[in-house]
């Protein structure tokens, strides 16, 4: 299910009203003259407050958060168990998913829309739960985990002499158009630690989705799926020793 949080905001063009309310009671207070000024003042200023509470009331369109991450990679993978409670004190494998790299034009908290003729529409109303790199990394660190039964140690200590097979990823390009597309285009690499071998591959995914921002970013689930499947998979290469190439 698609996690959207909601926020209202108070509404800019209310906020403006209260303070051009507050001004004029201002100048009211002092165009009047000595003996009216004192009630002149009592007046306006409640009738400023009134306004500012008016304003306070009045409300913009709610801010919509959305994530990649939620419930990927839950009950998947090689020796996955959905029911157990207890931690797991050996894993088949063991992940660094590093911090993911993505374009400066969407590395922003806005929903980027892409359009024709390189035009790019910023939606101050919809919005990511996290920095964009933030959920690409997290929502692949679930993904890759889930598909391997793997346990990911990124920034915390590892077994030792456990292979660790850390993953970099640097997203080339992140476009959105709603009732469209939603594409992801990377380039990763997988290299076990302390070993010189580094495997570096490009994926692209897109997805075609349906019409509203909900499809979106479920569009965009499936291309960061489909690109921990291609990251599973050499991960496994590298550990059986059967990695030649991408695939």
């Amino acid at each position: 299910m698609m996690n959207v949080f909601r926020r209202k905001a108070p509404r800019r063009g209310a906020t403006i009203a209260a303070a051009a309310a507050a001004a004029a009671a201002a100048a009211a207070v002092t165009a009047a003259g000595p003996a009216r000024a004192a009630g002149t003042a009592r007046w306006l200023v409640l009738a400023a407050g009134g306004a500012l509470l008016l304003a306070g009331c009045a409300s913009a369109p709610p801010e919509h958060f959305y994530s990649l991450s939620s419930g990927a990679g839950a009950g998947a993978g090689a020796g996955g168990n959905a029911g157990a409670a207890s931690p797991k004190l050996v894993a088949p494998y063991y992940i660094e998913v590093q911090a993911v790299s993505v374009p400066s034009q969407v590395a922003r908290s806005q929903l980027v829309l892409s359009g024709a003729n390189g035009r790019i529409e910023l939606l101050e109303q919809e919005r990511w739960s996290a920095p964009l790199g933030s959920e690409i990394q997290q929502a692949l660190s679930l993904a890759v985990s889930g598909e391997l039964g793997a346990i990911d140690v990124y920034r915390t200590q590892a077994p030792e002499q456990a292979s660790v097979y850390r993953i970099g990823t640097t997203v080339q390009r992140f476009e959105s158009a709603p009732g469209q597309y939603a594409l992801l285009d990377t380039v990763w690499s997988v290299r076990r630690a302390g070993s010189s071998k580094v495997l570096t591959c490009r994926s692209v995914a897109e997805e075609k989705v349906d019409a509203g921002y909900e499809a979106l970013v479920a569009g965009h689930r499936r291309a960061v799926a489909r690109l921990a499947g291609d990251i599973a998979r050499a991960v496994r290469g590298l550990a059986d020793g059967s990695a030649n190439g991408c695939s």
